[in-house]
């Protein structure tokens, strides 16, 4: 039974468990691309203006940033590729408890994240060198794009954060800040960042309450770690003693005054929000002034 944000519990121990590259990570994709997701909420970026969805804008976002990467495209493509190698990895059992989560999850979370027009919650978490970063001192000085990811075992998460490496250059332009979070220990995040060479801070959400805050939290069963370890993903590796949770992936930008103008979260873990509606909801921001 996966348990969302609701009753959500803090008091997950660390540790500091000695990090164990995972056979399969790069495979890790494998185990559930073919799991039709049901009851998937904020499929698309949702986008404040007036107090009414902008979805022209966001129809129009790709064709305004014809230099930003398309995602969906290449996660399109990156599924194919899983997906050829399925059956020598997963079993008909794998493939039914995978499925059984995926569907109890869209139950529990029918709307995960929060809403546009809500205030962000304020928050410090560590980044990958051990330092604080918090969300509204960064806010002094520009918007912020949120983006939350499960860690760096996922190969979709992987897959956005180097579509977001590539419009970096034009967000900063643009005077925002790009800062993804995530429940894995810091230094994972800092293999992360020397491998890729990401320019944006990724903080560490060690007792996941921001995860929480943001509406985003569940837990695996015991079934589904059984799996996951089965591929080669570790999540107490990854995350610490204990800590089995993770983010539903979500993406927020933020205005100054910190309210969410624009969101994205979807239980299925494939789909994010792609770098032109980012951009998109950026460019709003300033037309607001």
């Amino acid at each position: 039974m996966m348990i969302s944000f609701k009753g959500f519990l803090q008091g997950h121990l660390l540790s500091q468990a000695p990090f164990r590259k995972p056979l399969l990570a790069s495979l890790f994709g494998i185990a559930i691309v073919g799991v039709t997701f049901v009851g998937c909420a904020h499929q698309g970026p949702l986008m404040a203006e007036g107090g009414q969805g902008t979805d022209k804008a966001i129809e129009n976002s790709a064709g305004l940033y014809p230099q930003a990467p398309n995602y969906a495209q290449e996660a399109e493509a990156l599924a194919v590729d899983l997906n050829s190698k399925m059956g020598e990895i997963a079993t008909a059992e794998d493939m039914e408890t995978m499925k059984a989560e995926a569907e109890q999850l869209a139950v529990t979370l029918p709307n995960p994240g929060l809403e546009v027009g809500e205030t962000a919650p304020h928050f410090s978490l560590p980044n990958a060198f051990g330092d604080s970063v918090s969300l509204y001192s960064l806010l002094e000085s520009g918007p912020v794009v949120l983006v939350f990811y499960r860690g760096n075992w996922c190969p979709y998460c992987n897959l956005h954060l180097r579509s977001l490496q590539k419009i970096s250059p034009i967000l900063e332009e643009k005077g925002a800040h790009l800062v993804a979070v995530t429940p894995q220990k810091p230094d994972e995040s800092l293999k992360q960042l020397k491998a890729e060479g990401y320019p944006f801070e990724i903080l560490s959400d060690l007792d996941y309450s921001v995860t929480a805050a943001f509406d985003l939290y569940f837990e695996l069963s015991p079934d589904l770690q059984r799996v996951y370890k089965k591929f080669g993903v570790d999540l107490e590796v990854f995350n610490g003693a204990g800590r089995t949770a993770l983010p539903v992936p979500g993406t927020f930008v933020i205005d100054q005054a910190g309210v969410i103008r624009a969101a994205q979260a979807d239980t299925d873990y494939k789909k994010r929000m792609e770098p032109a509606e980012i951009l998109s909801a950026v460019d709003a921001l300033t037309q607001r002034k």
